[in-house]
């Protein structure tokens, strides 16, 4: 039945019924009960019960006319037919209530969208490390004392690389900023250096702009704008870091309860089904990341012992920046190569050809042992929906989302093929 045909059925009832109300006599009571012998027919609430339920407006019950005692509320006469829920009136104001409560989620989750970054984070790395924790769950180990060993290696090795990382670049730095000097006495010494000066006034006019820009006030104030920015997102990401690190040890301690919470949610004719399919998801969301990152892990090792070999400076810092590069899907590992190449370049040209050559023959090796003997126990995705979904992942949230994209890819492929294929398949 249509929506016109449900309006007009209802205004027709409502017509005969303002016609049957007008049609009684003046001041009787629509729908009365029938007259007995013995007068009115009694009602089964009595009376004086009925006005002492009534809400208090400071009036008399009708007893009160004719000498009885007061009642405590005031008749407000019978309720009215109720509220035409397909009237157009009614339709469009809860359709723009809707609307307008739609909106202010849509404005919440545009401002939560840190929150919910760091969120997503955390549970991404839960489900990497809920693998080595339920490991160790099975060798009779109890999961709070299991959590805190993972836990424990994980912040090991985010020790390690700091440690790895921070004194070379902080050494290189102290000795750029001492030998900055003469590094510019040297250059300035170039004869072809002196040439184009002696042209062009360079040196003279680098001067005078240095010598204004200290005069004017607004250099000191962009400077130390600049320097409260940079603290600010320093102290901003080392915040998200912690952030992130407490969340993943709340979540991986309690993720057997916030399953359990959330499986509840569903209706229990569909639960074992919706269990199942949830915990293949998340086990294979877990064996990509554990095996994204051995395979990152692998290739930042073997180009350390290869930089290591060449006498390439930073070797270390390289390797380092070759394993997080390397955790970007497709490609993280030519980004990282590009870096070391660009490096051994300015180094020597013959060792960036070297690691050219070296980079090329890795990245086959990779392609077809490592990554298939590593990668064999996660879902395997089609190349175009890698492609797809990294880029989609990508735009939408960069570097994050081209990491998270391929296991959401691995979980709706698993949905598609065993809930939306079997379903058309029975119709």
């Amino acid at each position: 039945m249509t929506f016109w045909r449900r309006w007009t059925q209802y205004r027709r009832a409502q017509r005969e019924r303002i016609a049957l109300l007008r049609a009684q006599p003046h001041g009787a009571e629509p729908d009365a009960p029938p007259e007995g012998p013995d007068g009115p027919a009694a009602s089964d609430t009595p009376q004086e019960d009925v006005f002492d339920t009534l809400p208090l407006g400071g009036g008399q019950g009708p007893d009160a006319a004719r000498g009885g005692r007061a009642r405590r509320g005031r008749d407000y006469g019978s309720a009215g037919t109720p509220f035409n829920r397909q009237s157009p009136f009614y339709v469009g104001f809860v359709g723009a209530i809707g609307v307008l409560t739609a909106y202010a989620v849509v404005q919440a989750v545009g401002r939560l969208d840190t929150t919910i970054t760091l969120l997503v984070v955390s549970l991404f790395l839960t489900l990497a490390l809920n693998p080595l924790v339920e490991g160790l769950t099975r060798q009779n180990m109890r999961r709070g004392l299991a959590v805190t060993i993972v836990f424990l290696g994980l912040l090991g090795v985010f020790t390690l690389l700091g440690m790895v990382v921070v004194p070379p670049v902080a050494t290189q730095g102290t000795d750029l900023a001492e030998n900055a000097p003469r590094m510019l006495d040297d250059l300035m010494r170039n004869p072809w250096v002196q040439d184009v000066d002696h042209r062009y006034q360079i040196v003279q006019r680098i001067q005078e702009e240095i010598n204004h820009r200290i005069a004017d006030g607004n250099l000191w104030a962009g400077v130390f704008g600049g320097v409260l920015d940079a603290g600010r997102i320093i102290a901003s990401g080392v915040f998200s870091i912690l952030t992130v690190l407490v969340l993943t040890l709340y979540f991986l301690a309690s993720l057997p309860s916030v399953k359990q919470a959330g499986y509840a949610l569903v209706p229990a004719s569909r639960r074992p089904r919706f269990i199942s399919l949830a915990e293949e998801i998340m086990r294979r969301v877990g064996s990509y990341a554990i095996g994204q990152v051995a395979v990152a892990a692998t290739n930042a090792f073997f180009a350390w012992i290869m930089m290591s070999l060449l006498d390439l400076r930073f070797a270390a810092v390289l390797a380092v920046a070759v394993g997080l590069l390397g955790l970007i899907p497709m490609v993280g590992a030519t980004l990282g190569a590009s870096v070391v190449t660009l490096v051994a370049f300015f180094d020597e040209p013959k060792k960036a050809l070297i690691v050219i050559i070296y980079f090329v023959i890795y990245q086959q090796l990779e392609n077809y042992a490592v990554m298939p003997r590593i990668m064999q126990q996660t879902v395997a995705v089609p190349g175009a929906l890698t492609v797809v979904a990294a880029l989609a992942g990508g735009t939408l949230l960069g570097i994050l989302g081209a990491l998270l994209a391929i296991p959401f890819a691995a979980g709706a492929l698993l949905i598609y093929e065993e809930v939306l294929v079997p379903r058309q398949l029975r119709h």
